[in-house]
């Protein structure tokens, strides 16, 4: 199957598969990334070269502990690897090569990286304590729209690297073309839809989809380059792996969430 087909065709089942879970119910929502969590702690193990039974028994372990959290956006418990969060950007712009990581710097990653981001994810379609599918499935139009406008204004007029020693395809002029877009973006969602938000929350919170979810992107690059690969795994023909697919999210997740409690 050609290349463009087959990435086009899995790349359409991915967001059918995703809008429909998010809209259809908080179950099916939970359901859908219960099961990309166990895929991304199986990624990142194989990434980070920890061993996988033992990774995927602290990931559940820490993420079942969080069943006694209050499961709404008011809790500050999910803000406590933030200070890692910065740390990995600290690194990134650093672009030291990193020695090898310990035990303890590796179960560390997996947690800050991949289990309480996932756990925030479950928090963020959350508004005055009820689900709220539409506030999630903007963010991830948000986030697609991104991608797509970076991609596109990268294309037509990038010349000047971002930060090529880690992305060689990323430019300045995909990056800001992907900016612009996400504002209008999220001016259209505060227009059109009926979330109580106010218009600085979504731009805001289009800013960090489109600065912080960049770097997330940039992050997770280098944990590639630093294991020699190309793609954190297979299970999406063309896009690689659910890491792949989620690098911006996954990191922007505490960073949004902070936004939710200063701003919403």
């Amino acid at each position: 199957m050609n290349e463009v087909v087959k990435r086009t065709l899995s790349g359409i089942l991915y967001i059918a598969l995703l809008v429909g879970a998010i809209l259809f119910s908080k179950d099916t929502f939970l359901a859908l990334f219960a099961f990309f969590f166990i895929v991304a702690v199986y990624e990142f193990c194989q990434l980070y070269h920890i061993n996988k039974i033992s990774g995927f028994i602290w990931s559940i372990l820490l993420a079942s502990s969080f069943i006694f959290v209050d499961n709404l956006p008011t809790n500050s418990i999910y803000l406590s690897f933030l200070p890692f969060s910065i740390f990995l950007i600290i690194d990134l712009l650093q672009n030291k090569t990193s020695s090898k990581p310990s035990i303890f710097q590796k179960y560390l990653h997996l947690t800050g990286y991949v289990v309480l981001p996932f756990l925030i994810i479950t928090q963020l379609p959350y508004s005055n304590q009820s689900y709220t599918p539409l506030l999630l499935l903007s963010i991830f139009i948000m986030i697609w729209c991104n991608d797509t406008f970076a991609y596109i204004c990268g294309k037509l007029l990038g010349k000047h690297k971002l930060y090529e020693k880690i992305s060689p395809k990323k430019t300045i002029e995909g990056f800001i073309g992907g900016l612009i877009f996400t504002q209008v973006a999220a001016f259209i969602i505060f227009k059109y839809t009926d979330i109580q938000a106010s218009l600085p929350f979504w731009m805001l919170i289009g800013l960090g989809i489109s600065v912080i979810g960049t770097i997330g992107d940039l992050v997770e690059s280098k944990y590639k380059r630093q294991a020699g690969i190309k793609d954190s795994g297979s299970i999406m023909p063309g896009h690689g792996g659910i890491l792949d697919r989620l690098d911006s999210i996954l990191f922007a997740a505490p960073f949004l969430f902070l936004i939710y409690k200063i701003v919403m």
